[in-house]
């Protein structure tokens, strides 16, 4: 067996299985698309359930891929042993009903022993154990000695998820020798140890299963092979893990390099190096497939796993950010395979450097309250709350939050920490139920003998149609009548169906005396249209023919949008970067809403610019062109694609001159000039390094131009200013009148408060010779009450005030130490705490003033009258 490198063993095996009639496909993006049932990708067959089941038709029924795939329900495990990783390539061979176990198990053995050269003798299959058939091709027609077959039980060798296509399984395993083994005398396949690797997992889907224990052969069978390219690299090259493996390792090595540890000198300092090795390699592909870093769902996986390589970055003394640099040789390594890495490497590389600024900062957010909990709370353990909101608040891993405290001797209550926990994933678990059963679930209505639809809505806006189905309830019926909601299918049609954020058109189906109109359009992963419908007048039938028509006023409205977001992203591009890419949009008759990858608010400089570039190519009057073409000519003419889209070999790219290409399904205005004009109406974030332009275009920009125009004439009538003109003047110089006139009345105010504070003062009750002041100021706020404590510590001799007020429904409470009393012993923050705790409060802060908060007003008084007995006690 000679030594074979990652990259060129993917490449042998895709290369060999093409050689067997497969079709190569490019490995799907790892969003999932049209399943909401899985997260991310995590299988070679995840992506392509609906082949297998029917629902859609594959390019070829003999498919080969590599599949990247991200799996964490072992996140914390990954970096403490050297078996776990997230992300992982799988090779895989899929037959759609054409070949079966013979050519499965024979070409298998082919690929490992002919193109590989793996010794026979250390290669072992195991079988599903009531399955003769297997066991008799791979010993008579393979050649397999029946000594190194060997029969496992249902949980091992029968792939089953619920309902739907099942079957046994062939698994061949690679033997590494006495030497990896446990050592007892009857180590064997199946057992705990490293000896027996399993490489290559052979699924022959033959049965359907009812879920309850009834199976039923299938008229068509499928294969569906699966084998860890990581895994394989570990045999072929002779090492033990997948860290070791060339390309992975020197992912490692720049990561030593840069944080100046070596692998395999210290086992801590190990962990931390396979955690960043892994995590990086993970969140690399999923930004390049368009994850962006979020608090929920799989943008909950990159920011978790960014952030657990960063903290794992400082336990190795890198406390600067450092991951972006990583992504470089993530990308050089992987570049032959995944040619979107190169594509996107500036946008993954700033994406990962602002992550972990924020994380950076987040993390000394987390250490900052860490720091006031142990300062203001004389406390011998921290609560299991506390270290949940340090690691769901700022993401500060809780054995960083036990090291830190147990340098003070202070303990952490970790079993309730991990009840948090575990509520909080049971409450993620009822929302994603398990993603290897789910995949096979769909929700789609049984539309399975019907062709796809014709769309002729790009040229045309009316159609003579026949009814070919009609849906009421979910059930498939042959007539409607009047009030009826219904889905209808019809064989063509000129409405768009919702479709890459723009919405679908709206208009009516006529027949007669029956009128329907049709409120939405959806298409299923068939292409099949689906008309959401309302039957208005009459009665109709499948098989009849209508009229079907879309509002054309509304569809010329979006389009104008949809080729403004058009015009927009290449604006953007062109003011702000490359690293500019579409991370969602919402065109309809109303709004252009674009969402962009970029990680700061735009300047007013910025915005005016990319405006006024938009409206320089619509003026320009250039004609729009769609194309349909091969998606090698789209990507040489430069068209840009929808980040992490999966596209076929044919593709509609949309052209405006030489300043936009896209890939677009959409519809268009024909000429730059149709939109009209273009107005950014607003521009904000939406989520970590996205941001969202709200614009309108055509009409909607007249009647937002003359809405902008009728209300500055109401605001400068409102502040009596005769011109419109003069508006900004007029509220400047109101507003500086008003400034001065605040300033007098604060001042006014303190006077008061002063007065009365020396009143109070003067009546004041005694601890000793400390006076003890207490007072209800109501209306004021927390500045105002600090003021005057400021003004106690400055003007009176030896005493104690806590001053409280209400205001705007919130008790807080202040308190003023002078320095006779703190030479006593008494602490500011430690009294008004005391004192708040009566109102059910909280607080604390320095010896000489602190602030306090409460949560019951109606005990604010009887919190004041137990200053006395507080100041007491603690003087003793």
């Amino acid at each position: 067996m000679q030594y074979m490198g990652l990259n060129e063993l993917r490449e042998k095996f895709l290369s060999f299985m093409e050689s067997k009639g497969h079709l190569r496909l490019p490995s799907f993006p790892l969003i999932p698309k049209d399943d909401n049932s899985l997260l991310l990708i995590n299988s070679g067959m995840a992506p392509m359930k609906k082949y297998f089941t029917g629902e859609v038709t594959p390019p070829r029924k003999r498919v080969t891929t590599c599949q990247k795939c991200i799996r964490t329900p072992d996140i914390e495990r990954v970096g403490i042993t050297a078996r776990h990783g997230t992300y992982f390539e799988m090779l895989g061979n899929f037959s759609f009903g054409d070949y079966f176990k013979h050519e499965a198990t024979a070409w298998a053995w082919e690929f490992f022993t002919k193109e590989l050269e793996m010794p026979v003798d250390k290669l072992y299959v195991s079988i599903y154990q009531d399955d003769d058939e297997a066991f008799d091709i791979w010993t008579k027609e393979v050649g397999v000695d029946p000594s190194h077959m060997v029969r496992l039980g249902k949980e091992d060798n029968f792939w089953e998820h619920g309902s739907g296509p099942c079957g046994p399984c062939s698994e061949i395993y690679f033997d590494r020798g006495d030497e990896k083994g446990c050592g007892r005398p009857d180590c064997h396949v199946g057992c705990e140890c490293d000896r027996f690797v399993e490489v290559w997992n052979l699924v022959f889907s033959q049965f359907e299963s009812d879920g309850k224990g009834n199976y039923t052969e299938m008229a068509k069978k499928n294969i569906d092979t699966g084998m860890g390219l990581e895994r394989l690299a570990c045999v072929t090259q002779g090492v033990d893990n997948l860290f070791l493996v060339d390309t992975v390792q020197n992912i490692m090595k720049h990561i030593s390099q840069v944080v100046g540890v070596n692998y395999g000198e210290d086992d801590k300092k190990d962990i931390s190096l396979r955690v960043i090795t892994d995590h990086i390699r993970s969140t690399t592909f999923m930004i390049a497939d368009g994850v962006m870093p979020s608090n929920e769902g799989r943008g909950y996986v990159l920011r978790r796993l960014l952030r657990r390589a960063a903290r794992h970055g400082r336990l190795l003394g890198r406390t600067e950010p450092f991951l972006y640099q990583i992504c470089d040789t993530v990308i050089k390594e992987n570049a032959s395979a995944y040619p979107e890495l190169v594509e996107k490497k500036d946008y993954i590389i700033k994406l990962i450097q602002v992550e972990e600024e924020n994380f950076a900062k987040t993390i000394d957010a987390g250490l900052s309250m860490l720091q006031n909990i142990i300062e203001q709370q004389e406390i011998s353990t921290l609560s299991g709350e506390d270290a949940f909101k340090l690691n769901d608040t700022f993401g500060f891993p809780i054995d960083l939050t036990r090291e830190i405290l147990a340098e003070r001797g202070i303990e952490v209550d970790v079993d309730r920490f991990h009840e948090l926990m575990l509520l909080q994933k049971q409450r993620s678990r009822k929302a994603r139920k398990n993603a290897g059963a789910d995949a096979w679930i769909s929700d789609s209505i049984d539309l399975s003998d019907i062709a796809a639809t014709d769309f002729i809505g790009y040229t045309e806006y009316t159609s003579e149609s026949k009814i070919l189905a009609i849906v009421k309830d979910g059930e498939r019926v042959e007539r409607a009548q009047e009030g009826d909601t219904v889905v209808i299918v019809l064989d063509r049609t000129p409405f768009y169906a919702e479709s890459g954020g723009q919405v679908a058109d709206t208009g009516s189906l006529n027949a007669g005396d029956c009128q329907i109109d049709v409120d939405d359009v959806k298409k299923d992963a068939s292409g099949v249209f689906m008309h959401m419908c309302v039957v208005s007048t009459g009665t109709l039938a499948v098989g009849d023919t209508v009229e079907a028509a879309i509002d054309k006023d509304r569809r010329e409205d979006i389009m104008r949008n949809h080729t403004a977001a058009h015009l927009l992203q290449a604006a953007l591009r062109e003011v702000l970067g490359t690293h500019v890419q579409q991370a969602g949009q919402l065109v309809d008759e109303d709004v252009v809403r674009f969402d962009f990858t970029h990680f700061s608010a735009m300047t007013p400089e910025e915005l005016l610019a990319v405006e006024k570039r938009v409206n320089d190519i619509i003026l320009e009057g250039i004609p729009v062109t769609c194309t349909e073409m091969s998606i090698d000519e789209a990507k040489k003419k430069g068209a840009m694609a929808l980040f992490g889209e999966k596209y076929g070999d044919v593709v509609r790219v949309v052209e405006a001159g030489d300043f936009s290409k896209e890939f677009c399904g959409g519809t268009h205005v024909d000429n730059t000039a149709k939109v009209g004009m273009f107005k950014i109406k607003q521009e904000g974030s939406v989520a970590a390094g996205v941001r969202r332009i709200e614009a309108v275009t055509g009409h909607n920009f007249l009647m937002y131009l003359n809405n902008a125009i009728m209300m500055i004439g109401q605001a400068a009538s409102a502040i009596h200013i005769n011109n419109p003109l003069e508006l900004v003047q007029g509220a400047v110089r109101m507003m500086e009148k008003y400034k001065e006139m605040e300033k007098e009345l604060e001042s006014l105010k303190e006077e008061m408060a002063k007065d009365q504070t020396s009143s109070i003062i003067e009546n004041s009750e005694r601890v000793g010779d400390t006076k003890i002041v207490t007072a209800m100021y109501n209306g004021a706020d927390a500045d105002a009450l600090r003021k005057m404590c400021e003004y106690i510590n400055e003007t009176v001799v030896d005493a104690v005030a806590v001053l409280a007020s209400t205001k705007g429904g919130k008790l807080v409470f202040a308190c003023a130490c002078t320095k006779e009393a703190i030479a006593k012993g008494l602490k500011a923050g430690n009294i008004v705490r005391e004192v708040a705790k009566i109102a059910g409060g909280n607080g604390g802060g320095k010896p000489n003033i602190a602030m306090a908060g409460g949560k019951d007003l109606t005990k604010a008084d009887e919190a004041l009258y137990a200053t006395k007995g507080i100041v007491e006690k603690m003087i003793g």
